[in-house]
């Protein structure tokens, strides 16, 4: 298995434990400040680590090409989607807020497909919309539905499209410091949603909440996003995207095991039809003769066939390793994803 895949899975499984998580840990907040606080819990950590690895404070390595990129996935995904989506819970269900969350993967998926151009074949559709059509049983209201106005759906799927948005502009930036994109990521969100909280009449909570709020966003939402990047940078957004909203499902696994919820039939079905979506994309071989244009850029790295370089500096051998390097034209046949060598035309 790639392990592109089990990066993109990790991170569903990280972000679907949070919400067991949180309401094993009894956070009973409001829902902004919650959020505000997740994401605060996620930046706070990730530039933690990061320092930590760095041992002390590095630039981030991103181009000046780069950087229009990863403001504007801050913009639509740190910002103006959570806040969309609080504003769109005031004025809609619990139940219609879960089915339509499921938009995020599709609309990740028609965007990747439509705006950037990168490839799905029919295998690759069939799987995802088995997915989504799991996440769609599984949050299926199970009693009556009381009718609503359309003001709050409407937020709730301007959330989606926010975050499908960001999903394909942080692909672009995908091969940097994963740690530095989500960091800086979750570092914005937080302030701009626990400003929002409080300005609202909020108030910070006891330490004895705060702390576990702050470290279940650092699993849940931080290292769930660095492995989310990470499987972008291997997957592309359409199939990350897929694996990524299996998450309800993990979720309502783990809070099955925690917290020993009951077993409905919706879950089983659901699982069959997740599981019948992961399996169909697994079996994917996507493989044509392609060409590899030229490309000068920085990631961590092995000396595979992409990989044929020299070094301007003196190298132990030690692999893999990063630093910046030059792609000359090549061109070849063999199984690939859209990863961030493999963006090219069919």
């Amino acid at each position: 298995m790639n392990i592109s895949i089990l990066y993109a899975l990790a991170a569903a499984a990280l972000f679907g434990a949070s919400t067991p998580l949180a309401k094993l840990l009894g956070l009973n907040l409001s829902p902004i400040l919650l959020a505000g606080l997740l994401y605060m819990g996620s930046g706070l950590g990730l530039s933690v680590a990061r320092l930590i690895r760095d041992r002390g404070w590095r630039p981030s390595g991103l181009t000046a090409a780069e950087w229009p990129w990863l403001i504007g996935a801050i913009a639509f995904g740190g910002i103006l989607g959570p806040v969309a989506l609080m504003f769109g819970l005031t004025s809609t269900s619990g139940a219609t807020a879960s089915l339509m969350l499921n938009l995020e993967s599709v609309l990740t998926a028609v965007l990747a497909w439509v705006v950037f151009k990168e490839n799905a074949d029919r295998r690759i559709v069939l799987g995802m919309l088995a997915i989504v059509a799991g996440g769609v049983l599984l949050a299926w209201p199970q009693g009556a539905v009381h009718a609503q106005g359309w003001t709050g759906p409407l937020l709730v799927a301007l959330a989606c499209a926010c975050w499908a948005i960001d999903n394909n502009l942080t692909r672009k930036v995908s091969a940097s410091d994963a740690l530095f994109i989500a960091g800086v990521k979750g570092l914005c969100a937080g302030l701009v949603n626990c400003s929002l909280a409080l300005s609202l009449g909020a108030s910070l909570p006891q330490m004895t909440v705060l702390g576990p709020t702050l470290i279940v966003g650092f699993l849940g939402y931080g290292i769930s996003l660095v492995l989310f990047v990470l499987a972008l940078r291997g997957l592309g957004s359409a199939r990350t995207g897929a694996y990524f909203s299996t998450a309800p499902f993990l979720g309502a696994a783990i809070a099955i095991l925690l917290l020993g919820e009951s077993v409905t039939a919706s879950f089983w079905a659901a699982s069959l039809l997740m599981g019948l979506g992961v399996w169909i994309h697994l079996k994917e071989s996507h493989a044509h003769e392609h060409e590899h244009q030229a490309l000068l850029h920085r990631h961590r790295h092995v000396h595979d066939e992409h990989h044929q370089h020299d070094h301007e500096f003196e190298w132990d051998g030690t692999e893999p390793h990063s630093h910046e390097h030059q792609h000359t034209p090549m061109r070849h046949s063999h199984a690939h994803f859209p990863d961030i060598h493999h963006r090219h035309k069919h």
